[in-house]
């Protein structure tokens, strides 16, 4: 993590006054710290592949990606002529193939700090260290505020990288799945309103329990975490807004605001002509090895998996308290998670205590996505609404998510299916 100081400032470009004039200001959620990075490889296996993989993987969903992965060495086309090896680099923010030049990295650096850059790669520690040591910017805790840092380095020289960033830095073995694991799921909120269109908002249906947002090709609902009395004077100025800007609002410190931008970013993904297979998923986990745990109850679960584990905010006998979380997730087989976890921010958590295991995101307010299995969400279940005309009428009067099955229908798709799909 390299260090820069970050105001935490409203987007001019994506939200306009109506937000700013909310009861809260909206200021957006900050993502965590994350420990500067090395992928740790034996010398003779080629890692600047897997880094451009992964660094235009980001760029692609809409982050802010600079620096360069080495290309691999190259002799000359006349060795007998005894000239040296030609190296280039790619360009992760341009895709660009150049040649190496005296003092890349620093320029990269320099870059990177200058457009706050959401990752910087340098993809060779050597040339990471002379860039950090000649900007002189610090690398570490001390830098909590600042863009992450990912290189890489051979195995019989991490001790280099120790003395570089000592108890702070994080050795991330190399694949996918392990620099999606130190990337965190904390930018999930994040990455899901980068992909929201520009699109305008036809309708915003707001009850006691859950708002609906209607787009121009896809209605998204999110639970209402408390009563919406201070939102709802706020509605008309919202409703003027793109599916875009109210998405942001999902990284807001506002719970109602944070709702109302997960219920825009269904709008946009959750689309009419959606397809998956019928339900909500949870019979996928029927034949899990290992202890099963649910994160809010579903009706019918005990008779769908009469051993799962449930965890509920206000339990009842034979269920678990919410703390209980910490002993049961490490290690269990599968995890099947409410989507009302999405927004009261305590998905992130769930998926890194459940990372070894099966997880599925179940429910109305699901964003039906493939950038969230990245996160190690493996079946998504949610609600594609046919009707919204009608639900905007059943939310305002109250309706419960068992009456939604009325204005569409209910739908699960799992990695696998989406593999293929775009983002």
């Amino acid at each position: 993590m390299i260090g820069r100081n970050r105001r935490l400032e409203v987007d001019q470009d994506r939200i306009a006054s109506p937000m700013r004039a909310s009861v809260g200001v909206f200021e957006p959620v900050q993502a965590p710290w994350i420990r500067p990075g090395v992928v740790v490889h034996d010398p003779a296996e080629p890692i600047d592949g897997l880094l451009a993989e992964f660094a235009l993987g980001l760029r692609g969903r809409g982050f802010n990606v600079a620096g360069y992965v080495q290309r691999n060495n190259r002799g000359c086309a006349d060795k007998g002529q005894g000239c040296a090896p030609r190296i280039e680099y790619f360009d992760l923010s341009t895709s660009a193939t150049l040649s190496v030049e005296q003092g890349a990295a620093i320029r990269y650096l320099r870059q990177a700090m200058r457009e706050d850059a959401d990752l910087l790669v340098i993809s060779r520690f050597a040339a990471c260290l002379e860039a950090t040591e000649s900007v002189r910017t610090p690398i570490g805790a001390d830098s909590s505020q600042g863009m992450p840092l990912l290189t890489s380095i051979a195995g019989q020289c991490i001790h280099k990288w120790h003395s570089y960033v000592r108890q702070d830095g994080a050795m991330i073995s190399p694949d996918l799945a392990s620099l999606w694991s130190w990337w965190g799921p904390e930018r999930l909120y994040r990455d899901l309103a980068l992909g929201v269109a520009e699109h305008e908002v036809c309708q915003i249906a707001c009850g006691q329990r859950w708002i609906m947002v209607e787009g121009p090709y896809g209605t998204g609902l999110a639970y209402l975490p408390r009563h919406p009395r201070d939102l709802l004077p706020r509605l008309p100025g919202y409703a003027g807004q793109s599916l875009r800007s109210l998405a942001g609002l999902s990284r807001s410190w506002d719970p109602l605001e944070t709702a109302l931008g997960i219920a825009a970013i269904n709008a946009h993904y959750n689309r009419y002509d959606l397809d998956g297979a019928s339900g909500n998923g949870v019979k996928t986990f029927r034949k899990v090895a290992g202890r099963v745990v649910v994160i809010g109850a579903f009706p019918g679960i005990d008779g769908i998996l009469p051993n799962c584990a449930v965890i509920e905010t206000d339990p009842r006998p034979g269920e678990f308290p919410t703390v209980a979380m910490d002993t049961l997730l490490p290690g269990c087989g599968a995890a099947i998670v409410n989507a009302s976890a999405l927004i009261n921010r305590s998905l992130p958590r769930i998926l890194r205590l459940a990372r070894n295991g099966r997880v599925a995101l179940i429910g109305p307010a699901t964003p039906m996505t493939p950038r969230l299995h990245d996160y190690g969400i493996e079946v998504l279940g949610g609600l594609v609404v046919d009707n919204p005309t009608g639900l905007a009428s059943a939310i305002r009067a109250g309706a419960l998510p068992r009456e939604f099955g009325r204005f569409g229908r209910f739908v699960h798709r799992t990695r696998s299916r989406l593999a293929d799909q775009e983002m």
